[in-house]
């Protein structure tokens, strides 16, 4: 059995506007999840949950943050940059000085304790100014607008930064506003979805050609969220199901960046439903030219298929609970797992299955970029919190990993959600993640003091040992 890596990046991730906070400071100019307190999909009228103004305030205390995240010694931290703190509105001429000097501070604090900065491009968080034009669905409009957004992280971050992840879950913003949210399958939505998949997957690939450019020793790749599709049973019809669902789901957002093109089952899809995508040849043409260097991933479960029943009124959750597709597929359940308190499966297993397809169809290097489990914490009088149910769950999948290393799959880190209590897109601050409790709460600030968690403790003890000491 191979040991872990000397050098693998052990650390925990976090996004700009579910931690930051300071949502009007700085110049920082309004991005969508601003509009929208609830998430990014105003569909779910999300009551009763906070917003993200002050989140866990990282922007005023991230000296502090990085401090404790030295003292479970990371080394790497994976956040994202928010697109409004370096133009307000997206598409300004000169950047927010007030957002780099931020930002170069953040980063400059992380080398001070040598944890390697994990830079996500884009995480949810698109300019409301660009929004309000059409956003990713006006190609060129938002193709200028992130290229130039890139050019400038790369200019400004990109000789301490070497590791870039363009989009977020590019899968589930996709899969969120087309198929989740109500189960539309008319034309006009489809094609809306799909072009604006398009659209990404080009800016993307420029983004890529930037890098190249301006700092050629970066290494860039996207950040998809994964979750390998079982069958529900061993008939032809589920495996075939299953097959589609895990293209549909997972493989079409890393296809055309690293093997330049689309499936012809995505094409055959969007020909059988009318979808109409505009794709130029200079577009098909730059994917072949442009190759991805990793694939950073969001792990949280496993998803089960079966073949489509005549049953129309079937119901699917959120992003981790499975979706149909008229025609082609249906979620169903997993007998053989267990739930969160939240209804989301659980399948170390899966992580490892996840891992080995990623290995089978891509052979790239890959790195754990979300993994982890929301829960309602309490805090004692004592300031404690104790989250054992939190330490099984990593402990279940960071058991895995040695496994996953010695199938011959090339993972080099694993940073799982969330460095700290952070406000959840669907459920606010109640749902946590957190080594590091936050003092606040839907309503009620509070102090927002810092308190470290049973499983702060765990992980510097994992980190420690390389992962060998898990118990």
């Amino acid at each position: 059995m191979k040991k872990i890596p000397k050098d693998f990046l052990w650390g925990a991730s976090t996004s700009a506007y579910q931690v930051e906070g300071a949502w009007n400071i700085d110049g920082k100019g309004p991005s969508v999840q601003d509009a929208k307190a609830g998430g990014f999909i105003a569909d779910l009228n999300v009551k009763g949950i906070t917003d993200f103004k002050v989140a866990a305030d990282h922007y005023h205390h991230y000296k502090e943050d990085v401090a404790l995240m030295a003292e479970m010694g990371f080394k790497s931290y994976r956040f994202s940059i928010n697109w409004t703190r370096i133009f307000p509105n997206g598409n300004e001429q000169e950047p927010n000085q007030e957002g780099v000097i931020f930002y170069n501070n953040l980063i400059n604090e992380l080398l001070k304790y040598n944890i390697e900065p994990l830079v996500t491009i884009h995480h949810f968080d698109l300019p409301q100014g660009l929004e309000d034009l059409g956003g990713w669905n006006n190609k060129e409009l938002i193709l200028k607008a992130y290229v130039k957004y890139c050019e400038v992280l790369f200019k400004e971050f990109g000789d301490r930064v070497k590791y870039w992840q363009t989009i977020n879950e590019q899968n589930m913003m996709i899969l969120f506003g087309h198929i989740l949210a109500k189960q539309k399958t008319g034309i006009d939505e489809g094609t809306k979805s799909y072009q604006i998949f398009h659209n990404m997957n080009v800016a993307q690939a420029l983004a890529i050609r930037a890098l190249r450019k301006i700092s050629p020793n970066g290494k860039i790749g996207p950040a998809p969220n994964i979750a390998y599709v079982y069958p529900k049973t061993s008939k032809p019809e589920d495996i075939l199901a299953a097959d589609t669902a895990n293209l549909i789901r997972n493989w079409i957002y890393i296809d055309v960046l690293a093997k330049g093109k689309y499936d012809q089952i995505l094409l055959n899809y969007w020909q059988d439903n009318g979808y109409d995508i505009e794709i130029t040849e200079a577009e098909m043409e730059l994917f072949k030219s442009v190759k991805i260097d990793f694939i950073a991933f969001n792990y949280y479960s496993t998803m089960t298929a079966q073949a489509p029943t005549k049953e129309k009124d079937y119901k699917v959750g959120d992003q981790q609970m499975g979706f149909n597709i008229e025609n082609m597929f249906q979620s169903a359940t997993n007998e053989y797992l267990e739930k969160t308190e939240y209804g989301w499966e659980i399948d170390p297993v899966g992580f490892r299955m996840t891992c080995r397809a990623l290995k089978d169809r891509y052979d790239l290097p890959i790195i754990i970029t979300e993994n982890g489990l929301g829960a309602k914490d309490t805090l004692t009088s004592d300031g404690k919190v104790h989250d054992q149910y939190r330490i099984e769950y990593l402990r279940k999948h960071i058991e895995q990993i040695p496994s996953i290393i010695n199938d011959g799959v090339d993972l080099f880190g694993y940073n799982p959600w969330s460095a700290i209590d952070l406000v959840s897109t669907h459920q606010g601050i109640s749902k946590r993640y957190g080594f590091i409790y936050v003092n606040r709460d839907e309503d009620d600030l509070k102090d927002l003091k810092r308190y470290r968690k049973d499983s702060f403790y765990w992980y510097k003890k994992v980190i420690s040992s390389n992962g060998e000491d898990i118990k």
